[in-house]
């Protein structure tokens, strides 16, 4: 798993680059957001119950078929399983937003899960659905806790969102 700093430096090391204005931008930003960066994680560990709780209701609300007779979430394991599954995406979204770097995602969430989803006859939709929802939640939670430079909270939700459902599945 790489960071913004590492990923930065490696990219530069391949093209046998000094570190340019640019980098040194970037550099900057992401130290800059650093502590934000802390606290938004923080504030997501305190309330990762809440916050999947809020989702899957709020997603069961406006999918009721998910938890209809034959629909994905509708058995008391299939239930609990798509709320521990977006347990696991709130979490990796939070090491995202640590490391300023969407890596982790590819390598511990991404790879392999649509082909996974596929062979259980897991609706990708609404999947990403749930991931959307937290992020709203996620949003409100970090705003209430006085974080007020949340640019970046947005990001590993929107790109697991946008990994799972640009595909062709």
């Amino acid at each position: 798993m790489r960071d913004a700093v590492t990923s930065l430096i490696a990219s530069y090391d391949i093209a046998g680059r000094y570190l340019d204005r640019n980098a040194i931008d970037t550099l900057k930003d992401y130290f800059q957001s650093g502590e934000a960066r802390v606290q938004a994680a923080a504030v997501i560990n305190a309330n990762a119950a809440a916050i999947v709780k809020q989702a899957g209701s709020q997603l069961f609300d406006e999918v009721p078929e998910l938890i209809r007779p034959g629909g994905y979430a509708y058995t008391t394991r299939r239930y609990a399983a798509c709320l521990r599954d977006m347990d696991y995406y709130l979490r990796y979204a939070s090491y995202a937003l640590v490391a300023g770097n969407m890596d982790v995602l590819d390598e511990r969430v991404l790879q392999g899960l649509r082909e996974t989803y596929n062979s259980l006859g897991v609706p990708v939709g609404p999947t990403v659905q749930g991931i959307l929802i937290m992020k709203e939640i996620v949003k409100e939670k970090v705003a209430a806790a006085g974080i007020t430079d949340t640019g970046f909270v947005e990001q590993p939700f929107d790109y697991m969102a946008r990994e799972l459902g640009e595909k062709d599945v």
